[in-house]
């Protein structure tokens, strides 16, 4: 059986622009962002690819017209052998008639209500409806699909099937937490040999969304909603936890079984003052470094609270061990991690895929009829474009007047690499297939040594162009992870979706990958997982002593990370990386390259 999965709309920044001002800075306040395909044969993940690596329209919600593309040219198939398109949104009857119920029984004033039903109606004709995206596939693929054929999931279930196939579980409790679904911003509930049961008592609406009134204070603070909120994470570490937390008392209300109520205004001059007031705040007061550290840490303590509410209520209301955390949240690596430990769960799962591109992976697995039957290995993060030697050197041939490079043996490229990496240099490490996925995992990154204290600055400004406050992963062999970092209940964080203590004996010896709290967000490899990068980390640790590398995606702020090799050397010769190591390839920039 061929399935394939996508998630995206032609007309969603049109509509969500001109119905609700989602433009600008407000651009990514939409659905279908993330936009994506995934492909499954015979109950395998094959490929996918995030729209934005082809597309290079960062976090686009455009039609996933590439990705699909290049799916079925991976898999040697047309759109014709497909058997079922599975699509990730699932706005049926029952589902618009309760949007309707609810703006109807809203408090607003009547001619409000009216308005909000036009738009709701707009975007439901116009991008949500079966109808609507049954005609958007058929106009971007210029191909005549059989309704029969197309299959709507559930926002919710796409993010929990995703989960739990590359989790490769068949009995968990789940959480999925995210801006919004259908009408839902959170579920949990239980997997039990494949069968799920959402504790709706426990459900929280959207219009309740933690992960939305985290992307309000984001705006608040001056960054992007739904793009930047894991600035406010990284902010958030330069202050104290906070001993009492406004939010807490001014805007949050729980309740006893696990759901709760978040008490900010929509709009956004409201919740502007809204938060002025009880942050103590003005427009030149966010301006201030010491003021969004502040608010920040508020606003990530109150993430914490919550979501360890719903924990607390979760692990009382099953007894499963495994946790599966899925959804836009789960991105937040702190909370997640102190979720855990404070839990009753010993095991927790946060997927590579866990925000919005992982949902056109759990759509086609749902369809696929695979909730019972996950992966019976690890399914790989690297399933995107790969490109051979003779790519490789095309690329290189186009930019021949700007750089030069020399041909390793296979079995020298760790080695070199590594000698390299022993001094203060930044390296561009492109190997094998693109990381699915919002994280570099080490076949699209950027490389250098956390031995030296300023190498956090030197990337952040001369390479990535971004914020000095952001903190840099660290990559390790997982066989050594213990020795470097408190693990706390996890023996290992293959996608950088946890954070934990750098031991006190190592946060001297790796200060550049130790943030501000004394904290790493880690990604432990060996070598099924990845080899060549472990085969790197032993040569460096080797040369060095040194037990990790710095591991930051291979971009610069506001692209997508590379996918190609000319996006690649692109990137490579506007940036101030010192080497690219692409393939068996190590390219350097001429030195007459300007002359």
């Amino acid at each position: 059986m061929i399935v394939l999965g996508y998630n995206g709309f032609t007309r969603s920044s049109e509509l969500f622009g001109l119905l609700y001002g989602a433009t600008g800075v407000d651009r990514h306040q939409l659905i279908g962002h993330d936009a994506a395909a995934a492909l499954m044969v015979d109950g395998e993940v094959v490929a996918a690819v995030e729209e934005e690596r082809l597309s290079r329209a960062k976090k686009t919600s455009d039609f996933p017209v590439n990705a699909i593309r290049w799916c079925l040219e991976h898999a040697g198939i047309g759109l014709e052998d497909v058997d079922v398109f599975a699509f990730p949104w699932r706005f049926a009857p029952e589902v618009v008639d309760r949007m309707i119920t609810e703006i109807c029984g809203s408090g607003m004033p009547v001619v409000a209500k009216f308005d909000q039903l036009r738009r709701t109606g707009e975007l439901f004709s116009g991008m949500l409806g079966r109808a609507a995206v049954h005609t958007d596939f058929m106009e971007r693929m210029d191909h005549p699909l059989d309704p029969n054929k197309l299959v709507l999931v559930p926002h919710h279930t796409a993010h929990l099937m995703c989960g739990a196939h590359l989790a490769g579980v068949r009995n968990a409790a789940f959480l999925v937490s995210d801006g919004r679904a259908e009408t839902r911003s959170a579920v949990m509930g239980e997997l039990r040999n494949g069968v799920v049961r959402v504790f709706d008592q426990c459900s929280v609406d959207m219009n309740n969304s933690l992960a939305l009134a985290y992307g309000k204070i984001t705006r608040y603070l001056g960054f992007v909603p739904n793009n930047d909120e894991y600035k406010v994470m990284g902010l958030a570490a330069y202050g104290p936890p906070p001993t009492r937390n406004p939010l807490l008392i001014n805007a949050v209300q729980l309740h006893e079984n696990g759901s709760y109520d978040i008490f900010i205004p929509g709009d956004k001059q409201a919740y502007y003052a809204f938060f002025d007031q009880i942050f103590g705040g003005d427009s030149e007061k966010r301006e201030e470094f010491d003021f969004r550290v502040r608010v920040a840490g508020l606003a990530q303590h109150m993430v914490e609270a919550v979501t360890a509410h719903q924990v607390r209520a979760l692990g009382a209301a099953t007894d499963l061990d495994t946790l599966l955390f899925e959804g836009g949240l789960a991105l937040n690596c702190v909370a997640n991690t102190k979720m855990l430990e404070r839990s009753s769960f010993t095991g927790m799962e946060v997927g590579f895929g866990a925000s919005d591109p992982g949902v056109a992976i759990g759509a086609a697995v749902h369809v696929s009829g695979l909730g019972s039957s996950p992966a019976s290995t690890p399914v790989t993060p690297y399933l995107g474009p790969g490109y051979d030697e003779t790519e490789i050197l095309e690329a290189l041939d186009t930019y021949a007047d700007d750089v030069e490079w020399v041909a390793l043996d296979e079995d020298a490229v760790a080695d070199t690499t590594a000698a390299l990496l022993a001094g203060k240099t930044v390296v561009a490490w492109f190997q094998g297939r693109t990381e699915f996925g919002p994280r570099a995992l080490g076949n699209r990154s950027i490389l250098a040594n956390p031995e030296f204290p300023d190498i956090k600055d030197i990337i952040n400004l001369r390479v990535k162009h971004r914020e000095p406050f952001r903190p840099f992963a660290p990559v390790i062999l997982a066989s050594e992870a213990p020795r470097v970092f408190d693990l706390g209940k996890k023996t290992a964080s293959p996608y950088m979706t946890f954070v934990f203590p750098v031991r006190q004996e190592y946060r001297d010896r790796i200060p550049g990958a130790c943030h501000v709290d004394g904290t790493a967000r880690v990604q432990t490899v060996d070598d099924e997982s990845n080899p060549s990068l472990a085969s790197l980390l032993r040569a460096f640790s080797a040369r060095t002593g040194v037990p990790c590398l710095l591991n930051t995606s291979f971009n610069v702020a506001g692209e997508p990370i590379v996918c190609t090799p000319g996006d690649a050397l692109e990137c490579f010769l506007n940036t101030e990386i010192d080497h690219l190591v692409m393939g068996r390839y190590l390219v350097d920039k001429r030195s007459d390259r300007h002359g």
